[in-house]
């Protein structure tokens, strides 16, 4: 019987090892490739859905913007179609608003499909509308000179406002501003109750109600998505939304939107 000599098991026993060695390290490497490879997909993936958040943020910024200033536009020529008597300077004032208004609008727009276009960047974050706490007295006047009659109950201290944290006042002022869009495109001529209320630590609190006349219709077109926007941004603020329809106890029912945003305590 032949018996192999040590120096053959040895020289088998050695290449075993060297060829297992060299499969055991090239299937290490391997799967240390697949395992870059996966994790360079899932962050190219990761920064691909914060870009389309990005977009998507910039996107409703820019349609809550242009909704409004749409609306004021299509209200101010709806009142020159339906009184083309009007006195020679009523109708310049609203000339110059529906100029304005486009015009704004027109910029805006533009702004909006170049951002669409490229990727987020800074620039871009910095260039789209960013309004505060403070900036609903200015939404209001302007809504005002409009022709809405807006009745607003602000109570809110000065110096609490001007220190109110940038995403809730920007979040207050858009809530607002598509209310008073909806109450133009929905109750139009019909007054507007405003009531802002809150303070560090308290919170913040927005209710708007205004008569709406049953089978009344809008002039103005919408998506009726506007209130959708509203309930999701709020609820991403921590806070929440909600909007009723609610009897008068006439011929008319009421539409009332409530509001309530957390305010940190300082």
């Amino acid at each position: 019987m032949y018996t192999p000599s040590s120096r053959a098991l040895s020289t088998v026993v050695t290449g075993a090892v060297l060829v297992g060695g060299a499969v055991g390290w090239g299937l290490f490497l391997r799967g240390l490739r697949e395992r870059t490879e996966q994790a360079r997909t899932e962050a190219a993936l990761r920064a691909e859905h914060a870009r389309q958040r990005e977009r998507e943020a910039i996107a409703h910024e820019m349609h809550d913007t242009l909704a409004h200033r749409l609306s004021l536009l299509s209200v101010h020529a709806g009142a020159l179609q339906v009184n083309p008597g009007a006195p020679t300077e009523q109708v310049q004032q609203a000339a110059v608003v529906i100029r304005d208004s486009a015009h704004q609008a027109l910029e805006e727009l533009q702004q909006l499909l170049g951002v669409l276009r490229t990727p987020p960047t800074d620039a871009s974050r910095s260039s789209a509308p960013q309004p505060v706490l403070a900036d609903l007295t200015r939404l209001v006047q302007e809504s005002r000179g409009a022709g809405s009659a807006v009745d607003l109950d602000f109570d809110c201290a000065p110096a609490d406002m001007a220190a109110a944290p940038p995403a809730m006042g920007r979040t207050a002022y858009r809530i607002v501003q598509e209310a008073l869009t909806n109450a133009r495109k929905h109750a139009p001529g019909q007054p507007v109750r405003l009531v802002v209320r809150g303070a560090p630590g308290a919170g913040l609190t927005i209710e708007v109600t205004n008569p709406v006349t049953p089978g009344s219709t809008s002039p103005v077109p919408g998506s009726g998505l506007g209130l959708v926007g509203l309930t999701e941004r709020a609820a991403l603020a921590g806070g929440e939304l909600r909007h009723e329809l609610r009897p008068d106890g006439g011929d008319g029912v009421t539409h009332r939107l409530l509001a309530r945003l957390p305010w940190p305590a300082a």
